[in-house]
Parts: structure tokens; C-alpha cells; sequence
């Protein structure tokens, strides 16, 4: 049976989610109290408005928000929203974004693109593919207007412990420069959740996430950059309910 390949930002995801996904990260506004930086995440989806098509609604405050439209079928995964998002200099910037997939669940290959409204500029142009199967997740993308090329790949050791590991190539064309970040995780239990990630340019990062009830997580991370001394260590609590 068929199913569907997803959509542009799917590319990838398993990979990122091990590597990226819940460690100590702040958009560029957020509040800020005493020695404490934080922001909250909303989200609601609408399944089946009408055959193959889903709404999401996502609000990270105060740093954006947006409304995202996507129709889904066995080959095409096809994506608009509109939002705002925060910048520093002018407030909130309108932004439009359209994103398309194709293929299967085995491989897919897929663009984004971003339009800038105020400015009237293509703001993000990606594209790349993904390969899915039993033994290994990989995928290739080009970002920042194709200057930037990433390759990433996610193998899972043990279905039952959710033991994985995963690894991206960041190589920017314009630079002429390489990073890459290797990670893993392990479920000690069934509802505690260790990760640990460490790149070449000598930052590392831990996740320790337990939940509860299947529906109640928190989240407690930890950053540290080995390649910059005058930095201090950072630590990052969350708290998510699904």
C-alpha cells in the first residue's frame, strides 16, 4: 500500500529530530527576565476540512505566527501559509510561503520558497529529496538560495528502545567551509527520552525528556560550546501538552 511522501519540511525530519529538535534554542525575539530567556509554542491542526486537505495553526510568542493550508494525497504533498514573523529592526515582517513534495514513502523530491511581502524578495528558496526505508532515512538539501548543501542520515538500532543515530554534512559553497554533527538517543524507559549530539566546531548538547500520561512532557536541556571560552554553558527547561 501506498502511502503519502509527506511534505517539504518531512525531508529529513527524523535526522533533525535527533539532532536538533528540543535542545537550548531561542528565536531571535523572545522574552527575557532577570538571568531567563523564554517563549511559548501554540499549535492546532484541523484534520479533513475537506478530502486530503489539513489546516495548522502555529504561534510562537512573541516571535511569530502563521496559518498553513495543506493537501495531501498518495504522491503530493503541497503546502501555502501566511504569517508573521519577528524582526528586530521592523517588528513583524508578512511572509508567504508555498512548498511542494512528490513521490512516495520511499522517495520524494520536493521545493520551499518564501516571499518577503514588505520587501517584495524571495526570502528562502530550498529544495532537495529524501530516501526512506527499514535500515536508513537519508536526504540531501540545498538552502540559502542553493549556497548552502546539507546531507543527513538517520539509522534506528532498536525500534523498542527508540535507539538511533543520525549525522549531517553542512558544506557552504560560498565559504568554502564543512561542519559536521553526529548524535544519538536511547529510551532508558518507555517514557524517558536521552539525547546527545556533538559537532566539529566543539558545541555539544544533551536532552533528557520524560513524559507522562502520553500526553505531558518536560524537557530539560543542556549546551555547551567547547570551540568559544568566553561563553557560559547554557540550560533550557520546556513544557509541552499534546
Amino acid at each position: 500500500m501506498i502511502s503519502s511522501p509527506g511534505i517539504y519540511f518531512d525531508i529529513g525530519k527524523k535526522a533533525k529530530g535527533v539532532l536538533h529538535k528540543d535542545y537550548v534554542q531561542q528565536p531571535p525575539i523572545h522574552f527575557h527576565y532577570q538571568f531567563m530567556d523564554w517563549n511559548m509554542d501554540l499549535a492546532c491542526q484541523v484534520e479533513e476540512i475537506v478530502p486530503g486537505f489539513k489546516s495548522l495553526f502555529k504561534c510562537t510568542i512573541p516571535d511569530s505566527g502563521k496559518v498553513e493550508l495543506r493537501y495531501l494525497n498518495n504522491f503530493i504533498g503541497i503546502t501555502g501559509c501566511i504569517g508573521l514573523r519577528g524582526n528586530i529592526e521592523r517588528g513583524y515582517d508578512p511572509v508567504l510561503n508555498f512548498s511542494g513534495l512528490i513521490g512516495t514513502s520511499l522517495l520524494s523530491l520536493g521545493a520551499n520558497v518564501a516571499f518577503d511581502i514588505p520587501t517584495r524578495t524571495i526570502d528562502k528558496l530550498n529544495a532537495g529529496f529524501n530516501f526512506k526505508s527499514s535500515f536508513l532515512d537519508a536526504s540531501l538539501t540545498m538552502h540559502d538560495r542553493f549556497d548552502t548543501l546539507k546531507a543527513t542520515c538517520y539509522h534506528e538500532v532498536n525500534p523498542l528502545t527508540k535507539t538511533a543515530i543520525a549525522a549531517e554534512v553542512k558544506y557552504s559553497l560560498s565559504m568554502k567551509e564543512t561542519g559536521v554533527t553526529i548524535g544519538a538517543q536511547h529510551a532508558i524507559f518507555p517514557q524517558t527520552l536521552v539525547k546527545a549530539r556533538f559537532d566539529t566546531s566543539g558545541n555539544a548538547g544533551a536532552v533528557i525528556q520524560q513524559g507522562f500520561w502520553q500526553r505531558f512532557f518536560i524537557t530539560m536541556a543542556g549546551e555547551v560550546d567547547f570551540g568559544d571560552q568566553t561563553t557560559h554553558p547554557k540550560v533550557g527547561v520546556s513544557m509541552a501538552l499534546k
